[in-house]
């Protein structure tokens, strides 16, 4: 069974200087146990809510240049057994570059009944999510 220790890799100093902890396991996360924690946590807000979980995306990105990762997303999600619209609604907010915009979105996902933010396309998306709730798991890639 793999342990979870929280430190900061080499790699990742924008996520030093935002003040998050990196969670590696080992050698590193891989992309499945990534989408089992994100599904995991979706699962038990779920169970809380006895609701379908949903997911806020947040992106800086416009939407068609987040067609690979919006992909990939989806693929993990099934593969760790969700489906948009079936088992887990997804909520997507995309930036389209204008950076301002970002903690008006997050907070307007906030504010939805979503169980886990998810922030991409750099650190500007992982700060507004941090802003916009306390409570509420965040996921970022940067």
């Amino acid at each position: 069974m793999l342990r979870p220790n929280v430190r900061i890799r080499r790699g990742h100093r924008d996520a030093a200087v935002l003040g998050f902890p990196v969670i590696t396991w080992g050698l590193g996360m891989r992309r499945r146990e990534f989408i089992a924690l994100l599904g995991g946590a979706a699962a038990w807000a779920h169970s809380a809510n006895a609701q379908t979980p949903a997911i806020g995306f947040l992106s800086s990105r416009s939407a068609r240049d987040s067609v690979k990762v919006v992909a990939a997303f989806g693929k993990g999600l099934g593969e760790a057994g969700f489906t948009d619209g079936k088992n887990l609604s997804i909520e997507y907010r995309y930036a389209d570059g204008a950076l301002d915009r970002l903690p008006e979105m997050a907070a307007e996902l906030v504010k939805r009944p979503i169980s886990v933010l998810v922030a991409v396309g750099g650190s500007n998306s992982a700060m507004a999510a941090k802003r916009a709730s306390s409570t509420i798991p965040i996921v970022f890639v940067i």
